[in-house]
């Protein structure tokens, strides 16, 4: 491969790195390629983007984006595929679930870049797989804020009523 197509390569990745704030380095090595093209499948189902990249492109890429990946590097060894998603926890759960579908390890979670936080090792994909996405996040916190405004008004509403009952009770009383 030609200098300019490398540098053309890096500056793809730096572009996906930039556009991408959250991403996972996986090791889909010893897939066949019938099972490689249903991870692919799954991939495009959930909106995540699987790519297949050579270790030493990737590391200068992370170098030259600007941001600090800390441990990452350390986990570009052996074959590597990097997965974009927009969420967190997405591709967490797909490497579940595509792990108990096909009965297999792999892919392997290599590392884990989320918000701006390094994640590396295996041992890293069940505490990932639970991180909520700023979306429920969002959605828990709007409950808990509405939940005290509708208890005051179901207060309001009930007692409102036994307020009325009572002031037409004691207005018909005779004095």
């Amino acid at each position: 491969m030609r200098k300019e197509e490398k540098n053309q390569l890096i500056n793809a990745l730096i572009e996906d790195l930039n556009q991408n704030p959250i991403f996972y380095l996986t090791d889909t090595s010893k897939l066949n390629s019938e099972v490689t093209s249903q991870l692919r499948r799954f991939c495009f189902k959930r909106n995540i983007q699987l790519k297949v990249v050579k270790n030493t492109l990737l590391y200068k890429a992370m170098e030259r984006s600007g941001k600090d990946y800390g441990d990452l590097y350390n986990a570009l060894e052996g074959p590597t595929s990097i997965l974009f998603a927009d969420t967190g926890n997405a591709p967490a759960k797909l490497i579940q679930e595509f792990r108990q579908k096909f009965k297999t390890d792999r892919p392997k979670l290599k590392g884990a870049y989320v918000e701006e936080m390094s994640y590396v090792g295996e041992n890293q994909l069940e505490f990932l797989s639970k991180i909520k996405s700023k979306n429920e996040l969002l959605g828990e916190l709007i409950g808990l804020l509405q939940s005290p405004a509708r208890n005051v008004i179901s207060a309001l509403q009930s007692s409102g009523g036994k307020l009325a009952g009572i002031v037409k009770t004691l207005s018909e009383r005779p004095e």
